[in-house]
């Protein structure tokens, strides 16, 4: 008996299936914390002719309802229940949490000797940080999601180190229209072969291992995930490989990064551990320029009229370079919220994109200014070496969106006046007006503005999650669908703003701080994403925006932006 909710690879087995619920379907109770426990209630009434696994068994033994069933058992514990429904959690008596030893198992690991024995090529199968073990791959939010690390989407591939792929002759390379190849190659086992499979040079990929992401090489799963990919799982207790070049073959690469490194410049700011703790403003300098006043900054020498940014709301965001981990949770949030459609494989190869906000990923290099001057090493030379990553590098993620520049070059190119300024700080977008010139585009430093280049809510050839009724489901009704040849960006959520702004006025108050969230900064696990009203003294963001360790992205542009950054501070000799 299957209970899968999809009619799935493992469905078509079984004898019988009886569908489940959707979670948003569903009564239940989770455990997510020490003394903590929540209580889930369905959101929607079942869209089909289904029924929630617990009340299957249930019925199976002549039982009462699910809800009856749960909501009598907390009650018998000493639950009021309807509270609980109301508030949505409830917790126990504070009891001192359970202690576990670990020292057996880390003595086991450490007096662990030959910890592998591959005799060839050892491969790693792992799970991508989006796609996770496969369950949810119709996912089309999910298969579009650029992998943090690889940058690639739509796809699962063989990483590979750069000193095996010169000894078996694999290659990665640009085509003319910017798009990433790669070479294809067999999987040997012992016992059968993988045939056609992807290869992508990966940096920091250890020498003699291989790695190969599961979850996808799906065939029951869903429009969005048939026949994507390679199936992994029949590799899992494969202990070594080898792979046979397919030189006939190349393979597509979705890859909206073509750069590894950020070759000299300063986009992220770092310092050490050490070097913070004596001087907090450490790795955080500004370059200054020669005037007859003497040395200023770039935001001393403008020669915009500034904007009154000290009446009323200045909404800013601030962004932790040393608190991202680059998952990702703020790019599905961002996409979910704001409809931001789903353009597929072919598109997203063409750079085409549309997420509001992207992580750019870059690693070290063994070349520096620095070690150049010092080997009195061509410019030539040294950018061109720049642009190689270390072979063992270390990597930073910065997520980047729409700037909200107060000074913005954009606004100063538009034909129609479909950007303008809010008195607010915010750069707004008026699609009605736009006509679609992608003058702004061009002109945006940061290369956040994505034009629609198809009307991808209305087009089969994009039917992943806006072209049927059920899909519209899930679109956000505060946030307009955009339309064919307009320009979209980051909104800084304009729509939360907006009923933020509305229930604070009808109740009389000011608006709280902790009310003031874009779907990214509410979604971030780390906190790295902050925001909120700088005008607000009050604010953690105003306090964040004084920090010594704030700097703005390519501040020597002085467009003023209202979104800043924070050192990355390494923890490291």
């Amino acid at each position: 008996i299957s209970t899968s909710l999809y009619n799935d690879e493992t469905s078509s087995l079984m004898e019988y299936v009886c569908p489940d619920n959707h979670n948003l379907e569903c009564w239940g109770d989770l455990h997510p914390s020490h003394n903590v426990y929540t209580l889930m209630q369905p959101t929607i009434a079942p869209l089909f002719n289904t029924r929630q696994f617990e009340e299957s068994m249930l019925r199976w033994i002549d039982k009462e309802d699910f809800y009856a069933y749960l909501s009598n058992f907390w009650r018998d514990r000493g639950i009021d229940w309807e509270k609980a429904v109301h508030d949505g959690f409830f917790k126990f008596k504070q009891e001192s949490p359970k202690t576990y030893s670990i020292s057996k198992l880390t003595n086991d690991i450490l007096n662990t000797k030959n910890l592998s024995k591959a005799k060839g090529l050892e491969l790693v199968i792992y799970e991508k940080i989006g796609m996770g073990d496969g369950t949810q791959s119709n996912n089309p939010w999910l298969q579009e999601f650029p992998d943090p690390i690889s940058r690639a989407c739509w796809d699962n591939y063989l990483t590979i180190s750069a000193s095996n792929a010169i000894d078996l002759n694999i290659k990665n390379w640009n085509v003319s229209n910017g798009g990433l190849n790669g070479s294809v190659v067999n999987i040997v086992t012992k016992d059968f072969i993988i045939k056609n499979v992807p290869v992508l040079i990966q940096p920091g990929q250890a020498v003699n291992t291989v790695g190969l992401a599961v979850g996808y090489g799906r065939t029951k799963s869903g429009k969005a995930a048939n026949n994507i990919g390679i199936n992994a799982y029949p590799l899992l207790e494969v202990n070594d490989i080898s792979l046979e070049l397919v030189k006939e073959k190349e393979h597509e690469f979705a890859s909206i990064q073509l750069h590894h490194t950020m070759m000299g410049r300063d986009m992220v700011k770092e310092t050490k551990l050490s070097a913070y703790i004596k001087n907090p403003a450490s790795g955080n300098d500004r370059t200054t320029y020669p005037t007859f006043k003497g040395e200023l900054p770039s935001d001393k020498l403008s020669l915009y009229d500034e904007h009154d940014l000290k009446t009323g709301h200045f909404w800013n965001l601030s962004i932790d370079l040393t608190a991202c981990t680059g998952c990702g949770e703020c790019v599905i949030s961002c996409q979910a919220e704001n409809n931001i459609p789903v353009v597929g494989k072919s598109e997203m190869r063409k750079s085409r994109d549309m997420h509001w906000m992207r992580i750019d990923r870059y690693y070290s290099s063994e070349m520096t200014k620095e070690k150049a001057k010092d080997q009195d090493i061509s410019a030539i030379k040294m950018y061109k070496e720049m642009e190689e990553p270390s072979e063992n590098p270390e990597v930073v993620f910065q997520p980047v969106m729409c700037q909200h520049c107060n000074n913005a070059p954009c606004e100063n190119v538009c034909p129609v006046a479909a950007t303008t300024h809010s008195n607010e700080g915010l750069n707004q977008m008026t699609y009605n007006r736009c006509v679609g010139t992608r003058y702004c585009a061009n002109n945006c430093p940061y290369k956040v503005r994505r034009f629609n280049w198809f009307q991808y809510s209305e087009n089969d050839k994009f039917d992943f999650n806006m072209n049927d009724d059920y899909g519209k489901m899930v679109l956000n009704p505060d946030v307009v669908v955009r339309s064919r040849g307009v320009i979209e960006k980051c909104s800084m959520c304009i729509q939360k703003i907006q009923e933020i702004k509305l229930t604070a006025k009808n109740e009389g108050r000011p608006i709280l701080d902790e009310e003031a969230q874009t779907a990214c900064a509410s979604s971030c696990s780390t906190n790295a994403i902050v925001f909120g009203d700088a005008n607000n003294a009050d604010s953690e963001v105003s306090k964040l925006k004084k920090d010594e360790r704030a700097y703005d992205l390519l501040d020597h542009l002085n467009v003023n932006p209202s979104v800043f950054y924070q050192t990355k501070v390494r923890n490291k000799s």
